[in-house]
């Protein structure tokens, strides 16, 4: 597979490449992760089965999505197939670890954010974690989110036995869902779909990189409550940001509502402590709803 994964960098860059050296990186509960070089040139490679080849191949189109904005930096996509039951991605080796610029960050996010379309939703659907996510078209924000992102989560969390009181109560706060936007119409931005503090860092230059995105064209806010969901983003990030594109008074119940999709993921990929987690979430919409 090595083999074959080097081939196709080689045809991908123009550029024979034989690998000299492969190491194992961490930092990924999905994928396999290896650093290929030749000695001059190092590629970043994730490793999964066969059937995983549709979440790299949007994972590359997402990359390219983001690195169209001339925005926040990415790793470029190289090439990607399967080969010997194994699927690849080959990406741009980037070397994180330096320190960060918050603000820097927060402005390029806000400058990606202002790509925006006319419809809520991506070309093709991908994967939030291992989690398949469903992007088609749609007119209607709040349809939108009512039923490729509320609705889906809740199916999966009935296929892993998380009914009555949690389904009971996701079917109302879909119910009611207009209420959060009585007052605010989202524009349709690009989103990189899982921006939380293991997606994003700083390369030794201090430049801002993000990566493994779960694209799509969606409200700015969901972006935003991600990044407050788990935390390592910093006043400078948020500060910058709001300076770039100011943040609706609303955001601040909204976010709750945004997070609710990702807990419900955490809770179909690791179980009932999310759940729990979910339905305490869905309560205070409710209680906020009135």
């Amino acid at each position: 597979m090595i083999n074959d994964i080097a081939a196709a960098i080689a045809r991908a860059t123009g550029t024979a490449f034989v690998p000299r050296r492969q190491a194992s990186l961490g930092g990924g509960c999905i994928n396999q992760a290896l650093r290929l070089s030749d000695g001059k040139r190092s590629f970043f490679v994730k490793i999964n089965g066969a059937t995983c080849l549709p979440m790299f191949e949007a994972e590359a189109a997402g990359l390219e999505e983001i690195l169209a904005t001339h925005s926040l930096r990415a790793p470029r996509p190289v090439c990607y197939g399967a080969s010997d039951g194994a699927a690849w991605l080959v990406l741009e080796y980037l070397e994180l670890g330096g320190r960060g610029r918050g603000a820097e960050m927060g402005r390029q996010l806000a400058q990606m954010h202002h790509t925006t379309a006319t419809q809520f939703g991506w070309t093709r659907d991908n994967t939030i974690g291992s989690t398949p996510q469903p992007n088609a078209w749609a007119g209607s924000w709040i349809d939108f989110f009512r039923d490729r992102r509320l609705g889906y989560q809740l199916e999966l969390a009935a296929q892993k036995g998380f009914g009555a009181a949690l389904q009971r109560k996701g079917e109302r706060l879909r119910g009611d869902l207009d209420a959060f936007f009585s007052a605010y119409q989202p524009v349709s931005s690009l989103l990189h779909g899982d921006l939380w503090g293991g997606n994003a860092g700083y390369m030794r230059s201090g430049e801002a990189v993000v990566f493994d995105p779960a694209v799509y064209y969606g409200d700015r806010e969901a972006d935003l409550a991600m990044t407050e969901l788990f935390g390592g983003f910093g006043a400078d990030f948020y500060a910058a940001y709001r300076e770039a594109w100011p943040v609706d008074a609303g955001y601040a119940v909204r976010k709750m509502l945004y997070n609710l999709y990702h807990i419900l993921n955490h809770a179909y990929l690791f179980g009932g402590g999310y759940a729990m987690q979910a339905q305490a979430m869905m309560d205070r919409l409710l209680a906020d709803l009135g």
